[in-house]
């Protein structure tokens, strides 16, 4: 059964028109850089969103020095100690892919056939693939053109934000409180609340829109740490090397190896199964730095992995003699449910509101982290809600028009909730 399909033209929405424009400004994020944010270019479209929040009469909207951009709905309701809520997405997109002249197209009235992608014919988005497009047949979808990502991830959520923003301003009927907007850098790298002034953003709770298929709330996210090892060898001159050189890329290299090939995995684990995952090696022959990122649902069983890592490598190192090495763990972001389950209430809410917009919930855990998994333990707890961006950090990557709406309808039927609350 076919689903109607919504053209901008009759369309009470500007989530469509706002996407395909956000969509066009590069913000990709630079994984290599020290700087905040790791790339400029993320503030183009951070001023674009000031711009457009002041121009719906949102005076107090503004982006810092680290490109963060807050701004302020204010509460249309009389009532008192409505909690103030907070939602937030994400304006960079993640550099495995590029983001430079995204061209994005609009399929009207998807048929469920292939989508040949103009710019790299080899390029063929199929139901075979991607098998969430079976539902979206009827629907309106957005691609790139073959040559970068969508940017779906994360700017579908900023977009459904903006049209909540626009809607709100319009429509003084609708009670609320106090609202906040949050637009965040450099998610997509890790560091997306690294200089986030809580004090400044004065919210109770808060929601990500940063999820996939409609009906999506996430409140359980990964626990993640980074691990380093540096391996160092023995130099030599190659020509008079023998028994003398060891070559800390060949101890990588067998260490990397050494890696179980079933289990601990990203591409053989799944739910809740936990992983480690080799992210970078560099360094020649008397230095290599191997990077790991460590990622379970039970933050206990990160130390685990963590020292079955390094076993596997003092197992390897015994067959290079001279070799050594050092390591070092960094934490990342913890599982949002550990703060979240003490606050049942803001998912209950989120799937209250998905509820009465006609929209069936999905709870769902996520297998990685978003900006709302740190919020959660810097005071602010972060569920994350739908927004419709599938086959993320790809060329693949497709967003349904419908589903951003009903993301938007998700969002007023929410803060009308935790308004009669």
């Amino acid at each position: 059964m076919k689903k109607n399909s919504t053209s901008m033209k009759n369309s009470p929405y500007s989530v469509e028109e706002r996407f395909v424009r956000y969509v066009q400004i590069d913000t990709t994020a630079d994984p290599n850089s020290p700087s905040f944010p790791s790339s400029e270019k993320q503030k183009d479209l951070s001023h674009l969103l000031v711009k457009e929040l002041k121009a719906l009469g949102i005076e107090d909207a503004e982006s810092d020095q680290w490109g963060y951009v807050y701004a302020t709905i204010p509460a249309t309701s009389a009532k008192e100690n409505i909690p103030t809520i907070c939602f937030c997405s994400h304006m960079d997109t993640a550099p495995d892919c590029s983001g430079t002249n995204v061209k994005p197209i609009i399929h009207r009235n998807y048929t469920g056939a292939p989508i040949t992608l103009p710019d790299d014919p080899t390029q063929i988005i199929t139901t075979e693939k991607h098998a969430y497009l079976k539902e979206k047949i009827g629907d309106d979808l957005i691609t790139a053109s073959g040559l970068t990502l969508l940017g779906a991830d994360d700017k579908a959520g900023v977009a459904i934000i903006m049209d909540l923003a626009e809607q709100l301003m319009k429509k003084k009927d609708i009670p609320h409180g106090k609202i906040r907007i949050l637009f965040t850098p450099d998610e997509e790298v890790g560091r997306g609340v690294e200089q986030l002034d809580m004090e400044k953003l004065c919210a109770d709770f808060g929601y990500t829109l940063d999820s996939g298929e409609l009906g999506a709330i996430e409140d359980e996210s990964f626990s993640a740490d980074a691990m380093t090892f540096v391996i160092t060898g023995v130099s030599a001159h190659p020509g008079y090397a023998k028994g003398k050189m060891v070559h800390a890329m060949k101890v990588a290299s067998a260490f990397v190896d050494a890696l179980p090939k079933d289990e601990w995995s990203p591409e053989s684990t799944r739910d809740r199964e936990g992983f480690v995952h080799p992210t970078a090696i560099t360094g020649g022959l008397e230095e290599v730095t191997v990077s790991f990122i460590i990622r379970d649902h039970i933050t206990a069983k990160l130390s685990e992995y963590e020292t079955r890592l390094e076993g596997i490598l003092k197992e390897t190192i015994t067959k290079f003699p001279g070799a050594t090495y050092t390591s070092k763990v960094t934490e990342q972001y913890r599982n949002m449910k550990e703060i979240i389950q003490d606050v049942p209430f803001v998912t209950n809410y989120a799937i209250e509101a998905m509820e009465n917009a006609g929209i069936t919930p999905k709870p769902t855990i996520i297998r990685g982290g978003t900006d709302g998994s740190r919020m959660s333990f810097m005071g602010l707890p972060c569920p994350n809600i739908f927004t419709g961006e599938m086959a993320i950090h790809s060329r693949h990557e497709y967003v349904s028009i419908q589903d951003m709406q009903k993301a938007v309808d998700t969002l007023v039927e929410l803060v009308q909730i935790w308004e009669k609350h």
